[in-house]
């Protein structure tokens, strides 16, 4: 199965250079929906990228996440790292639906990366 999710610049730019290995989404319905085996395409306005899904990292919050998975793999930098923090993630999910679905790690493999207007 294929699914489609949207990203932000930095991410996106993250995934396609191969240093993202692992998304950070809440638990929710359509997430519920993606297996390992699976492909996702994420988008970036024009921008593709395709991926396979690899394995599954689920956690009740982001806080045991961060505590679990190399961060790294999700997207921060060495630098970053230091003050890097599960609160984050409350830009993106309110607490609430956090602590409603849970929240996973996709960790994912580059199949093809189109940085460039698809059409």
């Amino acid at each position: 199965m294929r699914h489609t999710m949207k990203l932000q610049t930095k991410p996106f730019e993250s995934i396609a250079n191969g240093s993202k290995t692992i998304e950070l989404r809440l638990y929710d319905e359509k997430r519920q929906q993606v297996k390992v085996g699976d492909e996702i395409e994420f988008t970036e306005g024009k921008r593709r990228i395709l991926t396979s899904v690899i394995a599954l990292h689920r956690f009740p919050s982001f806080a045991e996440l961060y505590n679990t998975l190399p961060l790294e793999k999700c997207g921060y930098s060495e630098l970053e790292i230091a003050n890097a923090s599960p609160d984050d993630m409350n830009a993106y999910y309110p607490l609430e639906k956090q602590k409603q679905y849970g929240v996973i790690g996709i960790e994912i493999a580059l199949v093809r990366s189109n940085g460039e207007s698809s059409n």
